[in-house]
């Protein structure tokens, strides 16, 4: 048989083609035009699209987090007024990675155009990225966003699509809540930030003052430095009586899943008679690639750490009535707010007295959440061994059940912006720790492909002493002295996004300090406690922090005089 087919190939090879091609694939495309008389000038930015089963809310208020509606971005530049922008298969979706993939269907759809800034910075790069405009990044919702009308319609990628949409409007600027005789809303420009960036940029603070603060004009207060995600609502949950039902509903949530008490209780508590008398300041300080800086000085954000530390903090000290001394400036966070209290108690040691910090971002980068930057080779895979691998989880439920993969929540990210401008947690992570790329973002810790993670990069993260575990180990002997009793930690067994990995391993070198010993708290929540848990109620924690300041003071310090 073989001669057979040898010669019924070669047959093959030489008769004519009769074969007629297949047809070519249809062609998927969102078409987006932003009309002159919405915005005359050319556009730069990233056009969205988003698609969901139900009307309400909008489309786009129903996407952007791990649980999400589909989405789709893709960037535009320098468009003109009236021209057509596309979002089609080269569009980063998520959580479907094209286009193509969308499950046929009727869908309520809407477009919307992130508009982005130019930043000539003083670094010798221009950047384009979205500028805060007080609403803490959100890309959904931010003021000056474009958005079209909501639409219902029938997709089916199989047999292709071109549909077109029409801005429609602009969002409008953020309302900013009044003050009222306790809580206090500042906003000011930062210059230093400003000639970085070469741009106008802000810093900002809500400040709750103590009950009687007016009637005892000669009395100055300690300080509660509270750090955490950008928002206009008062420090350590203080509500007042205009509190919506949302609020309501968003601090009993906090009760019911931390341990926590409602704001409604806090407040009770705050302006209580036997309560102590400190002021509460919540730092506000968003950047172009998240709603929070970080509070450090860093190559792609800049120097925040010297405008908080040279503007905003002297600014507010300026304007209340507040002890300007180390022991009376205390601090305090979770989350995001726990890596910043933490970071700047350890890189400013003799100027804070102390920080009870929460469940914070990786202050160890052998667990960045599960990975170990040093050595792993691959932050998306385990390797298990020569012929098996996993993928690898980045966030878990209480009990241990995956929820999303490291490499769906970089999808996230890279679908709501390209170039780390997406706002989210490893954009910010990479602005804050990382250098900068020779385009002039962020240089990415790992291919977004592959997951390999590019070793010089983890390396100028060790060396530019942004692994907190690793700095205190290298300069203990220099600033331990000013450390000793004012570390306090607490974080639950089971933190969902894995956080507690790193403060075990904080927990291994702070045991071990001597000359001095760090004299302060490790606690864990056990059994099944997650992101967000803490073991006293904000009240308590006040009055643990006051009474270690008054403990504290130097001798002769009127300390009875904040405590009435």
């Amino acid at each position: 048989m073989l001669p057979v087919v040898i010669a019924l190939s070669a047959s093959l090879a030489t008769a004519p083609s009769s074969h007629v091609s297949d047809p070519p694939a249809p062609g998927n495309k969102f078409e987006i035009v932003v009309p002159r008389a919405i915005r005359a000038e050319p556009l730069t930015g990233r056009l969205f699209v988003f698609l969901a089963r139900d009307a309400a809310p909008e489309p786009r208020l129903q996407a952007g987090g791990m649980v999400s509606v589909p989405f789709f971005g893709q960037d535009v530049s320098q468009l003109p007024a009236g021209q057509i922008g596309v979002v089609d298969a080269q569009a980063v979706g998520y959580p479907f990675q094209s286009i193509g993939q969308l499950p046929a269907g009727d869908y309520y759809v809407q477009a919307m155009v992130s508009v982005y800034t130019k930043f000539p910075r003083a670094d010798g790069h221009t950047v384009w990225a979205h500028m805060d405009e007080w609403e803490g990044q959100q890309f959904n919702r931010a003021p000056g966003t474009l958005v079209s009308t909501v639409r219902r319609m029938h997709i089916d990628p199989a047999k292709g699509f071109d549909i077109r949409f029409e801005m429609s409007r602009v969002l409008p600027p953020v309302e900013v809540p009044g003050d009222d005789q306790y809580v206090k809303r500042i906003r000011i420009q930062s210059k230093i930030l400003t000639q970085w960036w070469g741009h106008p940029m802000y810093l900002g603070a809500v400040v709750l003052l103590p009950k009687g603060y007016d009637e005892h004009p000669d009395v100055h207060y300690p300080v509660v430095w509270e750090q955490g995600h950008f928002t206009l609502h008062a420090p350590l949950g203080y509500t007042n009586d205009t509190t919506t039902e949302t609020d309501a509903a968003r601090h009993d949530r906090i009760e019911r899943t931390t341990g926590r008490e409602s704001g409604r209780e806090f407040t009770r508590s705050w302006l209580s008679d036997s309560f102590p008398r400190m002021i509460a300041i919540r730092i506000l300080h968003p950047s172009p690639y998240y709603d929070d800086s970080y509070a450090v000085n860093s190559a792609n954000n800049g120097p925040y750490g010297d405008a908080i530390m040279q503007e905003l903090i002297p600014y507010l000290e300026e304007h209340y009535r507040v002890i300007r001394k180390p022991y009376a400036r205390v601090l305090t966070g979770g989350s995001t707010g726990g890596w910043e209290s933490i970071a700047l108690q350890v890189y400013h040691p003799d100027f804070f007295g102390g920080t009870w910090t929460f469940y914070p971002d990786p202050v160890d980068f052998r667990r960045y959440e599960q990975v170990n930057i040093y050595s792993d080779t691959n932050a998306f895979l385990i390797r298990r061994n020569a012929w098996i691998t996993q993928d690898r989880p980045s966030e878990r439920r209480s009990d241990g059940q995956p929820v999303v993969l490291l490499r769906q929540e970089n999808q996230l990210n890279n679908a709501r912006g390209s170039k780390r401008r997406g706002g989210e947690n490893f954009a910010i992570w990479e602005a804050t720790f990382g250098p900068t790329d020779k385009d002039g973002y962020p240089a990415p810790i790992w291919d977004d492909r592959t997951g390999v993670i590019n070793a010089d990069v983890a390396r100028s993260w060790r060396e530019h002493d942004y692994d907190i575990r690793e700095y205190l180990e290298r300069n203990w002997s220099r600033i331990g002295p000013d450390l000793a009793g004012k570390i306090h930690l607490y974080c639950g067994d089971m933190d969902n996004y894995y956080l507690n990995l790193a403060v075990y391993l904080l927990e291994d070198f702070l045991k071990g300090t001597k000359d001095p010993a760090y004299g302060g708290t490790v606690q864990y929540g056990r059994p099944l406690k997650g992101h967000g848990w803490q073991p006293m109620s904000d009240a308590d924690l006040v009055r643990e922090m006051a009474a270690t300041v008054a403990r504290h003071a130097p001798p002769n310090e009127p300390t009875a005089a904040w405590q009435y």
